[in-house]
């Protein structure tokens, strides 16, 4: 199994590792940052090797070896969270990869759909292949093939459909009503495609490339297979956004998370461009939903951390990919020491920035107002270990059960300032290049 080219186009080696594994990842580290690292992980699971899926519908996690004709399947349990814990504590130093859905906390509100991918997927590979890449410019130019045609702010203002601004609507009553300060409000486009799951994550990965990026694929199955539940998924990622790193600083366990809140687009004039950049940085607005969510962070890495070891190394700082500009702060806290790693990314799941504060009260919103579950979208993608993890959030992402139709989650965070044919806006070209990768 030949690890992907980090200097050419993956596509042949993806389309090897697909068809010969239908259980395999790529966590894909090529268009890494200093602070994310640029290494890649890739990995296919031969027919002993384990992997678990959790389907929030049926209440089930279950933990699969096998091949496909000969899946073989189990069920373990049914909280995702206590199966890979228990996972992890049997060989502390072994790599899981894969994803939490939105709706993997069963303490914690969401909506489920049977038609979704499992809500989560976790593959433990008995070999794994390390790839470095080399850096990439610090601020990507704008690639003139996958250029915004106008940004927003200068484009018509598209229509607001109205079950979106319905759901707007009930957002700042709940605003209003001081039950939130701040909703992620979000909803999901469906497309299909004829482009195998390797083929598409290949233009993704070309034309939004992402530090958490990455490609897994759970296809198990088929006729005659034992698979006659809720088991297969693919996940095509390409986010800029940590969710959680886990490791050891200086004889301490750290936790770090990144929120991002505050999006702008990108323009092909670098002089609009650098405005649109500054803007986003001033912006009042954008930076009151920035804090509030800091601050919502603070509070759930305090839960994990030793006293008086949290804090917020950088505040609001900008980040520049090739179709946006992101506003993004740190939070940091030490672990206590009774708190195992996967228990530590339980406290801090779902991603406050895809939430809104106060967390709880929040998703029972999101989960009142917005029309559909969120699957995948919204959740994490990424590893974890006994000694530490490292998962993104599951953004400018692609999702779907049967390699064929796909559906992708988009959003924003909205506030009492917040103005719908803006979020609407947003929320569309947040998705461009995400979907132009099925075209």
């Amino acid at each position: 199994m030949p690890p992907p080219d980090p200097d050419a186009r993956p596509d042949a080696d993806l389309e090897a590792l697909a068809t010969a594994y239908p259980r395999c990842v790529w966590l894909d580290g090529g268009a890494g940052r200093d602070w994310s690292g640029r290494r890649s992980f890739v990995a296919g699971l031969e027919p002993d090797d384990v992997s678990l899926t959790y389907d929030a519908v049926a209440g089930e996690v279950r933990r699969w070896t096998g091949r496909p004709g000969r899946w073989r399947s189990t069920v373990v349990g049914d909280d995702p969270f206590t199966v890979l814990a228990a996972e992890v504590e049997q060989e502390p130093g072994a790599r899981w990869f894969g994803y939490l859905g939105y709706a993997a906390r069963r303490d914690l509100p969401a909506l489920l759909d049977p038609a979704d991918p499992p809500e989560a997927v976790w593959l433990r590979p008995s070999r794994v292949r390390e790839v470095q890449h080399a850096a990439r410019p610090a601020s990507p130019a704008v690639p003139p093939a996958a250029r915004p045609r106008t940004p927003p702010a200068a484009a018509a203002v598209p229509a607001v459909p109205a079950d979106y601004a319905a759901a707007f609507d009930r957002v700042q009553e709940a605003l209003h009503a001081g039950d939130s300060y701040e909703v992620n409000l979000t909803h999901r486009v469906t497309a299909r495609s004829a482009l195998a799951p390797w083929a598409a994550y290949a233009r993704l990965r070309e034309a939004n490339p992402a530090p958490y990026a990455g490609f897994l694929q759970h296809d198990v199955a088929g006729e005659g297979d034992a698979a006659d539940h809720r088991a297969r998924a693919w996940l095509l990622g390409s986010s800029p956004e940590r969710f959680a790193r886990i490791g050891t600083t200086g004889g301490a366990r750290v936790v770090e998370t990144k929120p991002m809140k505050g999006t702008a687009p990108r323009s092909a004039d670098p002089v609009e461009d650098a405005a649109l950049r500054d803007a986003l940085a001033a912006d009042p607005k954008t930076r009151a939903e920035n804090l509030m969510i800091v601050d919502l962070l603070r509070n759930d890495v305090a839960s994990v951390s030793r006293p008086g070891t949290v804090r917020v190394p950088d505040l609001m700082a900008t980040e520049t990919y090739p179709g946006v500009h992101q506003l993004v702060s740190t939070v940091v806290g030490e672990l206590r020491a009774e708190v195992g790693v996967v228990d530590a990314v339980r406290a801090l799941f779902p991603a406050g920035s895809m939430t809104g504060a106060p967390k709880l009260r929040t998703m029972e919103v999101v989960a009142a107002v917005e029309g559909s579950s969120r699957g995948p979208y919204a959740g994490a993608l990424g590893w974890v270990s006994g000694e530490g993890a490292d998962l993104g959030v599951v953004i400018r992402s692609l999702y779907g059960a049967d390699a064929r139709s796909w559906r992708a989650g988009t959003g924003g965070g909205i506030t009492v300032r917040s103005r719908v044919a803006d979020e609407w806006a947003e929320a569309g070209w947040k998705l461009e290049r995400v979907l132009g990768a099925l075209r």
